[in-house]
């Protein structure tokens, strides 16, 4: 029997780690690793993609789904350069990703040779571990440290393997004397179990306790503590604000949470956020400082498994650094159940009007077709645990708001980094992950096309996603940005059209078209229950804006003076406005 190769090495600690699948394209400079992955197939997949970013993507989604490491491969120079937009996804939203590069030959690397890019310099800010193998009796260690680092520190590996060093025998490789053979722990991992001290615990509950008019705000971090985050609801009286990454922490039917924060958030977390005296973070760093208390309007306590997050975004009172659900529960014994719950049912009386807002603009039969009725259709139509993975832009307004989540389902979509494309790698790696769940990509047209090719990966594969294409022929977010936030005309947004049908069908999947708003329930009902990938394109009005909750002075302003520099369709813009402005108020 021959002797492994180190690429085998490579793929066989892996596996030790728990590694069932590995996304990404072969090319000449990985050549090896291929080789190792072909002999342990029935064991370990390969997901061949048609772009290395979607790779990226699909390995960060994974993680963030299953809460398990995620991996990608790509070959050396562009392939490599190609994961990165994917891997700062994960950077940012801190889940565990690992990254395989290949190199080409490792005495010609520095030598001006074809491809000859440095990708672990290139990964140096990226990467929480990044390395270059050196030789056969490197990969088993480095490996084992790469897997680690990134399930302990939640971030992104790196390792980068020279094309002839994968394919050489472990027998034919030089170990220095110091390496000895067997001396490292490979797969045993031990999670973080910390505890924050017992005194600050109490100051925590002191703050919490001394609160009239207590907030709770949760993100990601918070998903697998609902109980936990439910039960400091109904001791504080306090609302629960989501984050978007949160989306999924509370389902939307309960009567503690106020859905979303900031510009696609509710009026009513606005408003508790503008009134609350105190507020409880739990497992999140939510960026948008300005929608967060105002420095000495609210007493902070947070709870973050990444010490570094705390007091990012407001000054914090106190911080316990640990796992959410392991925090609140020894927290929540020293929690005094408040009895006056008028701040709580203000902001009850505040979501039943908001529901009902997002009902009307859900339901609306005014043509053309507002993007708000394909969301809310979907959302009724959606099964109980559906896994719905968004894009960026205009779309992350109608699924923050119009797609309530119930519990079982999960949602997600690029957080921090906000980048276009990630919305059906995102929904290609769920169904991977989950073979039985209904998985949905809701995205905009300008989002799609970037990684298009992707909807064949869908069909190659067999993954019945089906992808909501919400298409305005417009980059809307940018749009509505150039006018609002700096009160320019609209530039450089608008979109060649394109049949979504067609391509979908081109590609060997199935599509089906939408603009008839009385017919958009009966259409996606149709398009969910077809077997296999489907592109469902929903053809809406491009002038309906995404609103924020509340309207200052200044974008009013701002909007005002885009319009008179002569905004393209400028009547129309000003018309729909005020149509949806008269109809809220009647």
């Amino acid at each position: 029997m021959s002797s492994p190769t180190a690429a085998d090495v490579l793929v066989q600690n892996l596996q030790n780690w728990g590694v069932e699948v590995i996304f990404g394209i072969p090319g000449d400079g990985i050549n090896g690793i291929m080789e190792a992955l072909r002999k342990v197939e029935d064991s370990l997949r390969f997901v061949q993609v048609r772009h290395e970013e979607a790779a990226a993507f699909m390995a960060c989604a994974y993680a963030k789904y299953t809460g398990r490491l995620g991996v990608c491969l790509g070959t050396s120079g562009p392939g490599g350069i190609h994961l990165l937009n994917g891997l700062y996804d994960a950077k940012l939203d801190g889940q565990p990703v690992l990254a395989i590069t290949g190199h080409h030959f490792h005495d010609l690397i520095d030598t001006h040779a074809q491809q000859d890019v440095d990708l672990d310099k290139l990964y140096m800010d990226v990467a929480v571990y990044n390395v270059r193998v050196m030789g056969p009796a490197h990969v088993a260690g480095v490996t084992n440290l790469a897997c680690r680092t990134a399930l302990a520190r939640r971030g992104v590996a790196h390792i980068n393997f020279p094309v002839d060093t994968q394919s050489m025998p472990v027998s034919s490789g030089t170990r220095s004397e110091r390496n000895l053979k067997g001396h490292a722990t490979t797969e045993v991992f031990a999670r973080r179990a910390a505890l924050p001290a017992e005194s600050d615990v109490q100051h925590a509950a002191d703050v919490l306790n001394r609160g009239k008019k207590v907030a709770i705000l949760v993100g990601q971090g918070a998903l697998r503590a609902e109980k936990e985050v439910v039960a400091a609801a109904e001791a504080l009286g306090a609302p629960i604000i989501k984050a978007l990454l949160g989306k999924a922490c509370v389902p939307d039917d309960s009567p503690y949470t106020t859905g979303g924060i900031g510009l696609l958030g509710t009026r009513p977390s606005q408003e508790a956020m503008e009134e609350c005296d105190t507020l409880l973070m739990i497992g999140t760093s939510f960026p948008y400082m300005e929608f967060l208390p105002k420095p000495g309007q609210a007493r902070v306590v947070q709870i973050d498994l990444d010490p570094a997050r705390i007091g990012l975004r407001c000054p914090v009172e106190v911080g316990l650094a640990g796992d959410s659900g392991a925090c609140l529960r020894v927290l929540l014994p020293l929690v005094q159940r408040k009895e006056d719950r008028s701040f709580l049912e203000q902001a009850q009386k505040g979501m039943a009007e908001w529901w009902k807002l997002m009902e009307e603009r859900g339901t609306r039969r005014d043509t053309p077709m507002k993007p708000q009725v394909v969301a809310w259709e979907l959302g009724k139509r959606l099964d109980e645990n559906a896994i719905v993975s968004c894009d960026s832009g205009t779309v992350a307004t109608w699924f923050a708001r119009q797609i309530p989540v119930r519990r079982g389902q999960m949602f997600s979509l690029s957080g921090t980094l906000a980048t276009m494309a990630n919305g059906m790698p995102y929904a290609n790696a769920a169904q991977i992950a989950y073979p039985d769940r209904q998985c949905v990509a809701f995205v905009g047209d300008g989002a799609f096309t970037m990684l298009m090719g992707e909807f064949a990966t869908a069909v190659k594969h067999k993954l019945p996603i089906k992808v909501v294409i919400i298409k305005n022929n417009a980059l809307g977010q940018i749009k509505w940005e150039q006018m609002v936030m700096l009160g320019n005309p609209e530039f450089g947004c608008e979109l060649q059209p394109i049949d979504f049908v067609a391509f979908a069908r081109a590609c060997g999947g199935n599509g089906f078209k939408i603009e008839d708003p009385e017919q958009c329930g009966d259409i996606i009902a149709q398009a969910l229950a077809t077997p296999g990938p489907v592109v469902i394109e929903a053809v809406v009005d491009p002038h309906e804006p995404p609103m924020p909750p509340k309207i200052k002075a200044k974008q009013a302003l701002h909007f005002a003076e885009s319009l008179a520099k002569g905004t393209p369709e400028r009547m129309k813009i000003a018309t729909t406005i005020a149509e949806d402005r008269v109809r809220e108020l009647v």
